[in-house]
């Protein structure tokens, strides 16, 4: 009896290792991830936008800053560049799928249309949505990580959701290459 109360707390405190005869590997996939830190065409940062790969599509969280109040207009730009002080290095809308610009356009949209971001009164934006017409699995025909790289572009007023081929949004004014 005394040998049975001493192992009791024993396989209680032992819990249930003493039935499992060894580590079970876990093993789950790499979750997909990019970020691109953004400056101005004076090259200052001026915050960053994190990506992430998820079921539904490609979460996108930014913070921004030094922005003028209000809408405008963000967009995946088709090259890996951000030469100042224009960022036209950035080609045009990422668009392998060959649409006119614009989310309300019926022709359209182009791959890399977004939703406008919204500044408030002291420049600062954050945002969080998910876009599930791109990817970043390399190989892919919609995947950020083509031969020549994306970039995202804010621009300097809203997009206007449907006039071909950049939604009449003005100059690019912040650029970060997806890395």
């Amino acid at each position: 009896m005394r040998l049975l109360l001493m192992l009791v707390p024993l396989f209680l405190l032992g819990g249930c290792n003493f039935f499992q005869a060894k580590s079970v590997p876990v093993s789950a996939p790499e979750t997909l991830t990019a970020k691109a830190v953004m400056y101005n065409t004076k090259n200052e940062i001026v915050g960053e936008v994190a990506f992430q790969e998820n079921e539904k599509g490609v979460e996108l969280s930014a913070i921004l800053n030094s922005l003028t109040p209000g809408e405008h207009g963000i967009h995946i730009h088709e090259v890996g560049k951000c030469e100042r002080p224009t960022f036209e290095s950035a080609g045009a809308h990422y668009n392998p799928t060959k649409k006119q610009h614009g989310i309300e356009n019926p022709l359209g949209p182009h791959v890399g249309d977004l939703p406008n971001l919204v500044a408030d009164k002291n420049g600062e934006v954050q945002l969080n949505f998910i876009a599930p017409q791109f990817t970043l699995k390399k190989g892919e025909k919609n995947s950020l990580f083509d031969a020549d790289g994306s970039t995202v572009i804010v621009h300097e007023k809203a997009d206007d959701y449907i006039t071909d081929p950049s939604g009449n949004s003005g100059a690019r004014i912040a650029c970060g290459v997806i890395q």
